[in-house]
């Protein structure tokens, strides 16, 4: 995982949010010409947002208590995102969605390298990967009170064991001063057992002593829309 240099790169920046839904158990018990509605007006909300807002949309079903749909948003900025949220919430199946977590921030250049690694590219690749995992995750102070140096030779040691893993992308996202944590970490592949691999090596590099907190980690499969409101009955 890499930081963002101290210059300002809010021109090159990109919105991104993760929102994951929890569901009311009363929608389950509506008729099913109801639900078909509902979840067709639902449908038709998230279109309503293109071309501003792309969506993609993982279940979540029985992969975590407090959420049954997680839907992947992009944009240029918060306020469609946000708009397109209130009419999605409006919708017949909306109205019986709760948010229960909603992980946004932007997306900058890293001040660990000169390029973006093959990784970092996943918010601009066309297709999605079978999975994604996404996370808020905190450094603590000495990480921060460490010279540039001490950082960047951490950071090439944890890079160096991502190089190992070309098949699973991350989308690193900024949130510093935007929300509760100061990052967003989200893993796409098509392999659970190579992100978990991935991860536990991670965790064997000398930049894991600062890590502060990096829960909850929420679990998504991609599914057409359509398929994933299905999920919801």
């Amino acid at each position: 995982m890499t930081e963002a240099p101290a210059e300002s790169t809010a021109a090159r920046s990109r919105f991104v949010q993760y929102i994951a839904f929890k569901i009311d158990p009363l929608w389950r018990r509506l008729p099913q010409d109801v639900r078909q509605n509902g979840r067709r007006e639902f449908a038709e909300a998230i279109s309503a947002m293109e071309p501003g807002v792309s969506t993609a949309a993982y279940s979540t079903l029985g992969l975590k208590t407090d959420a049954e749909l997680m839907l992947w948003w992009k944009s240029e900025s918060a306020e469609p995102v946000q708009e397109g949220l209130a009419a999605l919430l409006q919708s017949g199946l909306g109205q019986y969605c709760q948010p229960t977590h909603t992980l946004f921030g932007l997306t900058r250049p890293s001040v660990y390298t000169k390029t973006r690694t093959n990784q970092e590219q996943g918010v601009n690749e066309p297709d999605r990967l079978k999975y994604l995992i996404v996370y808020p995750f905190t450094k603590t102070i000495e990480w921060y009170l460490m010279s540039q140096e001490a950082r960047q030779g951490l950071m090439n040691e944890h890079m160096r064991v991502g190089r190992a893993y070309l098949d699973v992308r991350q989308v690193l996202l900024y949130t510093t001063g935007l929300d509760d944590q100061e990052f967003i970490v989200a893993y796409e592949t098509d392999s659970l057992e190579r992100h978990q691999q991935l991860v536990i090596d991670l965790r064997s590099t000398e930049a894991r002593r600062y890590t502060l907190r990096d829960t909850p980690i929420i679990t998504g499969i991609y599914r057409s829309l359509e398929t994933a409101l299905g999920l919801l009955g």
